[in-house]
C-alpha cells in the first residue's frame, strides 16, 4: 500500500470534498486525512490516500477527467512532511523604486536684438557725356538719403527659469499578509477511556435514543490523544447494544440489505441521514466541530457494532469519506466489504 498527498484547485466548494473522496473510493482508496482552504485563487483542497501502487495512474486519470479540478497535483505521502499548496497565493515582494535624482536647473537664454546699422550716404557720381565726347561734365550728386532713425534696442529682459516637477516617490502598498496553511497536527493515539465510557454507558438503556448530551460530555471530558478512541469504543458497545435489543433474530445479511435494513435505520434514530447506496451522509452532525475536531470515529464504532454480527462477509470496513470538522458539507461514511 501506498500513501499519496492529492492537491487540487477548484471554484466551487460545494460537494466538492464528497466527490473527491467518492472518486478516491471508487478507485481502490481509502481517505486519511483532508482539508479545504479558501484562498484567492479558488478553493484549494487537499487529501491524503492510501491504496494500492498499482492504481495511481487510474485515480490521475479520473482526477484530470473530472470538470471542477481546474488543476492538481499527486505526490507520495511523506509522515511529518508539510507541503505547501502548489495553488496557494504567494506573499508579494516589498520592493520600493528608488527615486530618480531631481534634474538640474537650466538658464534660459537672455535674447538681445542688435540694432541695425545707418546706411552709407551714397557717393558723387560721376558720368562721360557721349556726345559731346571733349566736354566733360560732371553730374551733380543727389541728395543724400536721410538716415532712418536706428531702432531702439530691445530691452534686455530675463526669461523666469524653468524647474521640473517631479512627483515623490511612492512607496509600494504594504505586502498582503500570506495565507497560512493549518499544517497536519498529528496526535499520538491513546488506549480509550474506559471509565468515561462505562460512565457514558450507565443510563443507556433509559436515555437511548436521546445519548448526544452524554457523547459531548464525553467528546469534552477525555484526553484529546484519547478523544477519538474513546468515541469509538463507546459507539461499538451502543451499536452492538442496539443490535442485540432489537435485530438479534435476524439472520446474516448481504452488505446492502443490512445497510437499508438496519444501519441507516439505527443511525437514523439518532443523527439525520441519507443514505446513497453504501454511503451514510450524516448532515450537521453535533460531534464534529470546526478545525479538525472530528466525531465521526463514534459513527463508525457505532455501525461496527450494529452491523458487524449482521453481515455475512468478515471483511467489513467502515471509514469517513469526509467531515464537516475539515470543511465538508456533511459527514459521510462509507461501508464496503
Amino acid at each position: 500500500m501506498i500513501e499519496l498527498e492529492i492537491q487540487a484547485l477548484s471554484e466551487r466548494r460545494e460537494g466538492l470534498l464528497i466527490e473527491v473522496g467518492r472518486m478516491a473510493v471508487a478507485n481502490g482508496f481509502t481517505l486519511q486525512r483532508q482539508r479545504l482552504i479558501q484562498d484567492p485563487h479558488g478553493i484549494l483542497l487537499t487529501i491524503v490516500v492510501r491504496g494500492p501502487p498499482r492504481k495511481k495512474r487510474a485515480l490521475e486519470a479520473a482526477l484530470l477527467a473530472y470538470d471542477r479540478i481546474i488543476s492538481f497535483e499527486v505526490a507520495p505521502f511523506v509522515e511529518g512532511e508539510q507541503r505547501p499548496h502548489f495553488a496557494a497565493s504567494r506573499t508579494p515582494l516589498d520592493y520600493v523604486p528608488t527615486p530618480l535624482p531631481e534634474p538640474e536647473p537650466v538658464a534660459a537664454a537672455a535674447l538681445v536684438e542688435t540694432p541695425k546699422s545707418a546706411p552709407t550716404p551714397a557717393a558723387a557720381t560721376v558720368a562721360f557725356d557721349e556726345i559731346e565726347p571733349a566736354r566733360l561734365t560732371v553730374a551733380p550728386s543727389p541728395a543724400p538719403l536721410a538716415a532712418s532713425p536706428p531702432e531702439p534696442a530691445a530691452r534686455h529682459q530675463a526669461e523666469p527659469e524653468f524647474g521640473f516637477i517631479l512627483p515623490e516617490p511612492t512607496r509600494a502598498p504594504p505586502a498582503a499578509p500570506p495565507v497560512a496553511e493549518a499544517p497536519f497536527v498529528e496526535v499520538v493515539p491513546l488506549e480509550p477511556d474506559q471509565a468515561a465510557v462505562d460512565k457514558v454507558l450507565s443510563k443507556l438503556g433509559t436515555e437511548y435514543p436521546q445519548i448526544m448530551p452524554r457523547l459531548l460530555a464525553l467528546d469534552s471530558s477525555v484526553p484529546e490523544a484519547a478523544r477519538e478512541s474513546s468515541l469509538r469504543l463507546a459507539g461499538q458497545r451502543i451499536g452492538r447494544w442496539v443490535f442485540e435489543r432489537d435485530h438479534a433474530q435476524i439472520g446474516k445479511l448481504d452488505l446492502d440489505h443490512a445497510i437499508e435494513q438496519i444501519g441507516a435505520p439505527a443511525l437514523r434514530a439518532l443523527v439525520e441521514i441519507e443514505q446513497e447506496g453504501n454511503q451514510l451522509h450524516v448532515r450537521h452532525s453535533p460531534l464534529c466541530a470546526e478545525d479538525g475536531h472530528s466525531g465521526c470515529s463514534f459513527f463508525g464504532g457505532f455501525l461496527e457494532g450494529l452491523l458487524g454480527p449482521a453481515i455475512a462477509s468478515s471483511n467489513t470496513s467502515i471509514f469517513p469519506v469526509c467531515c464537516r470538522s475539515y470543511g465538508a458539507d456533511e459527514c459521510v461514511l462509507a461501508i464496503s466489504d
